[in-house]
């Protein structure tokens, strides 16, 4: 009897292991195609994201900065912005992204991927487990062509095209390259998540983009000087129109800046967007508050100022803070950004032509140290390696060991964008020569610089 079960039992067994097999092809199966919707999905949402950032460069920050001068450089602003789009996409191509996120020392990037080599569809699950290698590489680049882009904004009307070409060209090797890999290269000095010796929690580009071009812009507006006639004579906007819609594409192309660096259509993502967009409201009624009561009326230029100042502000933090202190470090920002534009700027006379440091360099430095204020695990709970194995930010609020580390980065930040200015506007002086002449400034830069008139018809 025992003979004859044990008999039946083996007759059974392979139909049980065929059974069992096509369950296991069809578990992998499925498996296969969650992780290639997923791929897919993610991959979507950053190409998008990309163009979003790319919008914020042109038509963005050219119709903003274009309508802040007055209309005989409303070209030359506008170029500036334009042209950066093709020079750094070529030195981001060359050597910028193998700097930026090449593995070498804490300080930079190696030549690994010099030329894109091995640069494709496959990911680099350093950064990005699920997207393309390409994809990632693509969407850092825009960060890369805007950040130069926001400098100009302090030297607009008074420099040479020639020496804006070559000035940002050296700024991106020695100030930007270094400063991304430092915070969000593989064993970079300041990077979080991937081996850094001082955990630096930048989320979308506070110190990298914000703390660097802000500060590089001051040193810039320091070394060049004033414009003709200014202080005492009156450098208005010429056209706030166009100042109000480059605002508004910036205010919507900052989702694909802030929410597309959680590198995934993940929940992540959606705490970015909701917090970038609550801070920039925030920052916004605070500018216009703190105008209000001080000048006694809310204006157009103050409320585009305070949306912007709001957005560098959330930058760092947005992938980190929950909504209302994404709220706090907005109205924060207002007030600041509106106190530094208006009063520190008036009292030690530098002529930042369109306030990029009181916006950009001050506003990502209070966002950065707000960070370590309000970063929380309930919001990021850190990054998953290759294996998906989690790597903790241990972070708990109100961190004062983070708010130091905070601290640090940004006064890494500083020194770099101090340093690495002065010594590229030596350069750049030595060289081609930083500014226009007398007669060319009065002339305006549309004309004298690329022999073009932005308004051919008086109205």
């Amino acid at each position: 009897m025992n003979r004859r079960i044990s008999a039946a039992l083996l007759m059974m067994a392979p139909a049980a292991l065929l059974a069992q097999t096509s369950t296991d092809a069809r578990l992998a199966s499925v498996e296969a195609a969650v992780k290639s919707a997923q791929s897919a999905g993610d991959n979507a949402w950053m190409l998008v994201s990309a163009a979003l950032v790319l919008m914020m460069t042109g038509p963005g920050l050219a119709l903003f900065y274009g309508g802040l001068v007055r209309r005989k450089n409303v070209l030359g602003t506008m170029m500036q912005s334009f042209i950066l789009m093709a020079v750094v996409t070529v030195l981001w191509a060359v050597v910028g992204y193998s700097l930026a996120f090449g593995s070498g020392t804490p300080f930079t990037g190696d030549l690994r991927y010099a030329f894109l080599n091995g640069v494709g569809v496959d990911p680099n699950p350093d950064y990005a487990g699920t997207i393309p290698q390409a994809t990632f590489m693509i969407y850092q680049l825009m960060f890369a062509i805007i950040t130069p882009a926001l400098i100009s904004g302090a030297f607009a009307e008074r420099m040479k095209f020639s020496a804006m070409l070559l000035f940002t060209t050296l700024w991106s090797l020695l100030v930007y390259f270094p400063m991304a890999h430092m915070v969000w290269g593989k064993g970079g000095l300041l990077n979080a998540f991937l081996g850094g010796y001082v955990p630096c929690l930048d989320f979308a580009g506070g110190t990298v983009v914000h703390i660097t071009s802000g500060v590089s812009a001051l040193v810039c507006a320091l070394y060049l000087g004033k414009r003709l006639g200014y202080p005492s004579q009156p450098i208005k906007p010429h056209n706030l129109v166009l100042s109000f819609i480059g605002a508004c594409l910036l205010w919507v192309g900052w989702f694909g800046f802030n929410a597309g660096s959680a590198l995934a259509a993940s929940g992540l993502a959606t705490s970015a967007f909701v917090a970038t967009h609550f801070g920039a409201a925030a920052a916004t009624l605070g500018w216009l508050g703190a105008e209000w009561l001080v000048v006694g009326k809310p204006s157009i230029l103050g409320g585009i100022s305070g949306c912007v100042a709001g957005l560098v502000a959330i930058t760092p933090a947005s992938g980190f803070v929950k909504p209302f202190p994404a709220l706090l470090i907005g109205a924060c920002a207002g007030v600041f950004c509106f106190f530094m534009v208006t009063t520190v700027k008036s009292k030690f006379g530098y002529d930042d032509s369109l306030d990029a440091f009181g916006v950009h360099g001050s506003g990502g430095t209070l966002g950065a140290i707000l960070t370590g204020v309000f970063a929380t695990n309930a919001i990021n709970q850190g990054l998953r390696d290759s294996s998906g194995k989690l790597m903790p930010l241990g972070l708990v609020d109100g961190n004062g060991h983070q708010v130091l580390n905070q601290v640090i980065g940004c006064l890494v930040a500083w020194v770099l964008a101090i340093v690495g200015t002065l010594v590229i506007l030596k350069i750049c002086d030595m060289t081609v020569g930083l500014r226009v002449r007398k007669e060319q400034e009065i002339e305006g830069l549309d004309l004298s610089m690329h022999g073009e008139e932005g308004y051919i018809f008086e109205a």
